[in-house]
């Protein structure tokens, strides 16, 4: 017995030994740190490292400019609550027209990927006519739309005497209000009618066809069936109007600067003139980490509320 169980034992030593370790495929790594390293090397020196940066520099009183940086705590944010109105002036109205510019572009854009998603002859043209504002740049398009706002409805104003173009839409602070909402929405509802569209065309269009059979009408089939199933393009389109309506700079700067009298100036705006006009740059952080922290509250709101309805859905 012994003798066969230290043969046993000798035959299974060498299979043990024969199992080959497992080596590095160092060929694999090497590959995905070609792809993914200049894109997570980028991240860091333009997002990640900016952002620390910031928030050290957010606890100082430098200007700028001065090579000497002064560290003074939690006083730049102690002074932002308690001697800074226009600040939260403009937080308010930041907040308003987030929540008016998001209501109406996506209203506008499902409206268009609606009609366009229909067989229509002239949809790849009128796809591409309401794209084309997204593409223009924000400072250039606040400029012509103060022309048409200044010069054109005044004209047009003159000639049919019309109210509506008669108005002072740049020059009040309601109108100039809905003046910037509606500059925004022409240049970004292209944009999301392309997400509902690309949503609208993996729908099931034998679902549809069943409900119509079954006597649904066109409201059903959109609200039981339709928006449920492309409840993710929401998702993905509130949360990319809620960010581009709140980080609103460059279209409210050429449109109004944030008058009159500060009464439309964004918190982006106010933010740039308090670090980079008035020379308060550790002021000037210290307002942006509070504007970040409230972005990212309110879009984390968002798309928890908007995940919840999907899995509900």
């Amino acid at each position: 017995m012994n003798t066969e169980l230290e043969t046993k034992m000798a035959n299974t030593k060498p299979v043990m030994n024969s199992v080959p370790k497992r080596k590095v495929n160092w060929k694999r790594i090497l590959t995905y740190s070609a792809f993914v390293g200049p894109a997570l090397l980028f991240f860091l020196v333009i997002q990640i490292l900016p952002f620390i940066m910031g928030l050290y520099y957010s606890f100082t009183s430098w200007n700028g400019v001065s090579s000497v940086v002064e560290w003074v705590g939690i006083e730049n944010y102690i002074q932002i609550f308690a001697n800074d109105p226009t600040f939260f002036d403009s937080f308010l109205f930041t907040t308003k027209f987030m929540f008016a510019a998001v209501v109406i572009s996506n209203l506008i854009g499902f409206s268009f990927a609606l009609l366009l998603n229909a067989a229509l002859k002239t949809r790849n043209m009128l796809r591409t006519v309401f794209f084309i504002p997204n593409v223009i740049g924000g400072l250039l398009l606040g400029f012509i739309w103060q022309f048409i706002f200044v010069k054109g409805f005044a004209s047009i104003g003159n000639l049919t005497d019309i109210e509506f173009f008669k108005m002072p839409w740049l020059g009040d602070e309601k109108t100039a209000f809905w003046g910037i909402v509606i500059v925004f929405a022409w240049q970004i509802s292209g944009y999301m009618m392309v997400i509902y569209i690309a949503a609208l065309q993996g729908v099931d269009q034998s679902l549809l066809e069943a409900a119509r059979m079954d006597g649904a009408t066109s409201w059903t089939l959109l609200t039981k069936i339709i928006i449920p199933l492309i409840l993710p393009a929401f998702t993905i389109c509130f949360f990319l109007t809620i960010s581009m309506a709140f980080k609103i700079f460059d279209l409210n700067l050429s449109l109004t600067g944030g008058g009159p009298f500060n009464s439309t100036q964004s918190v982006a705006i106010n933010i740039y003139q308090e670090a980079f006009q008035n020379n308060r740059y550790g002021l000037g952080t210290a307002k942006s980490i509070l504007f970040f922290i409230v972005v990212a509250i309110f879009t984390t709101i968002q798309v928890m509320m908007t995940k919840k309805k999907e899995v509900e859905a």
